[in-house]
């Protein structure tokens, strides 16, 4: 049996943004466009505020205020598309751009590394490796007598 369709954007399995937390604005587009570039509204640019949001829980929305510091002004997440020339497909680009950029930032942090060192055998074979270089180079001087 089919789910229920739910409003508002879905980012990961278990975070969907409600439409009613994200505002859109729209203007001309720069650039070539044809006929239509002076008269129609196609650059799109999609606003959440992040810091305000009820999608997200406490935890995640601290991890994505701190992941995504540098492209928030206020607790605001601003996405802009204008790639395309009709207004619809820069909102589906906007909407997809926005699900990939904050389904990043809900990725939970990478194991840390854990520090690893060269086996003997492998210094050994570097040691070698650099050692008959180094004779390689020797026989291209010129003789001494």
């Amino acid at each position: 049996m089919a789910t229920p369709h739910r409003p508002g954007l879905r980012v990961t399995s278990g975070v969907t943004i409600p439409d009613t937390e994200l505002s859109w604005r729209f203007s001309r587009s720069s650039g070539p466009g044809g006929q239509g570039v002076n008269t129609t509204d196609s650059r799109v640019e999609l606003v959440w505020d992040v810091a305000a949001s009820s999608a997200l829980a406490p935890v995640q929305k601290e991890r994505v205020l701190e992941r995504l510091s540098g492209r928030l002004a206020d607790g605001v997440l601003t996405i802009a598309a204008s790639e395309q020339r009709a207004q619809l497909r820069n909102r589906e680009a906007a909407l997809t751009r926005l699900a990939t950029v904050v389904a990043e930032a809900l990725r939970p942090p990478a194991a840390p590394r854990r520090p690893t060192k060269p086996s003997k055998g492998a210094q050994k074979r570097r040691v070698v490796a650099n050692q008959k270089r180094s004779q390689t180079k020797q026989l291209r001087k010129r003789p001494t007598d």
